[in-house]
Order: structure tokens, then sequence, then C-alpha cells
């Protein structure tokens, strides 16, 4: 199968969202390495002011993690479902966060300018045609010294976290999807992980886009060597 891109993704997470919440609040640590990952971009004593963009927010669970870790910061959600930010936009939120049906890729001529305080990215950059592009586009929303905080399934390069991977998707989530008739989402889930670069390489990609003091961090659990928090800052 081939991995789904650009419309065909957002439909796909379209007819998903229904059932996506519980599918997320199922895998061990989903929301705590969220909540984790977000306070890697070390806002929580920041002042209000503070402007941040979550890129591909899907229903809402990496807002509610930046939300925790920057109660005072103005928060903006995009994603390219329509389906997934209907979810988002139904749950309860203060007035300081906001959502926007917007692929990213569009994120400038859409309006979404900046100059943003930080960027928080969850599950995103391996689900792009052209990361690279959406790298050089973040780097030129965020101020200058302004944080980017990209949390990614990116393998460790070790071969049993390929393994590890493959056998809990094989296993447990691709027959899950397949039963709620998202099969070929979650079959894209699992090919776009074996696909995508490997953690060093993926710290490589930020440091190419112009990010400096790019840093890759561990994720507890079952997930370590699967998922990895990666910061860093524009000059």
């Amino acid at each position: 199968m081939a991995l789904l891109r650009d419309h065909d993704l957002s439909a796909a997470f379209d007819h998903a969202s229904r059932s996506y919440d519980r599918m997320t609040s199922a895998s061990p640590g989903y929301h705590s390495h969220l909540r984790r990952s977000a306070r890697r971009l070390g806002l929580a004593h920041e002042g209000s002011g503070l402007t941040v963009l979550d890129l591909g927010c899907g229903t809402g669970a990496s807002t509610q993690a930046l939300l925790h870790a920057a109660p005072h910061a103005t928060i903006t959600g995009v994603d390219a479902s329509a389906g997934m930010l209907r979810r988002a936009q139904a749950k309860q939120w203060p007035g300081s966060v906001s959502f926007a049906h917007v692929p990213v890729e569009s994120m400038t001529t859409a309006g979404f300018t900046g100059p943003y305080d930080a960027v928080f990215a969850a599950y995103l950059f391996r689900n792009l045609a052209d990361p690279d592009a959406v790298l050089r586009l973040v780097h030129d929303v965020l101020r200058p010294g302004g944080r980017l905080v990209v949390h990614e399934y990116a393998l460790g390069g070790r071969p049993v976290h390929r393994a590890i991977w493959s056998a809990v998707m094989s296993g447990l989530v691709v027959p899950w999807g397949r039963l709620n008739g998202d099969a070929s989402l979650y079959e894209h889930l699992r090919r776009s992980v074996l696909d995508f670069d490997t953690a060093t390489q993926f710290a490589q990609r930020l440091g190419r886009a112009g990010f400096t003091q790019v840093r890759t961090l561990p994720l507890p659990g079952w997930q370590t060597g699967i998922t990895h928090t990666f910061t860093a800052r524009r000059r």
C-alpha cells in the first residue's frame, strides 16, 4: 500500500475522527508523553502574551498538552482534517485557544505568519509530502529565538525499535483500525514510521532547515527508541 498524502490523508483522518480519541486513549503513555513534550518548550513560568502555534492539532490532544504547559499563552491549533477539528472544537476550551482548518503547507498564505513565540508539532512531519518545506515555513513564522518542539515517531535506528513498532502495529493497531473501518489510515501509520527518518536523521533535517540548539530527547515506556521529542530554536 502506498502512503496516503494530502487530500487522501485528510479524508482518512476525517473518517477516523469519530473513534480516534478512543484509540489514542488506549495507547499507554499517549497523553502523558504529549504533556512531557509540551513542557519541553519551557514556557510554564512565562507570563501572558505568548503566542503558540499547534501544527497538526487533530482532535486537540496536543492542544490540551500545550494548555497545561503554557497556561497563559494564546494557542492556535491548525489541521487539514475538518473531521478531526470538529472533535477538537466540540471540547471545552478557554478563550485563549482557537482552531483553524488549514493545511500546514498553506498556513502562511492563510494568514498565519506570526511571529510566534513557539511552535509545537505532534505526529505531523512523517505525514508530509515535503517536510523540509514545512520546516522552512515554521522557521519563518517563529520570532528570532523562538522555540520549536516536535513530538514524533522517529525510530532510534536499532533493529529492535523497528521490530517493536511493527509488532505493536501489526498485532494491535491495524486490526483495531480494520474493525472500525479505518484500515487504510492505520496501515499508513505503520508504514509512515518505518519509511520516515530515524531520530538522528530528523535532528539533522532540523539543522539543515536553519534551527539551532537541536536536541533529541527520549520518551519512557514501550515507546523508548520509537517516539522522541525534538527541541530547537530559531536563530
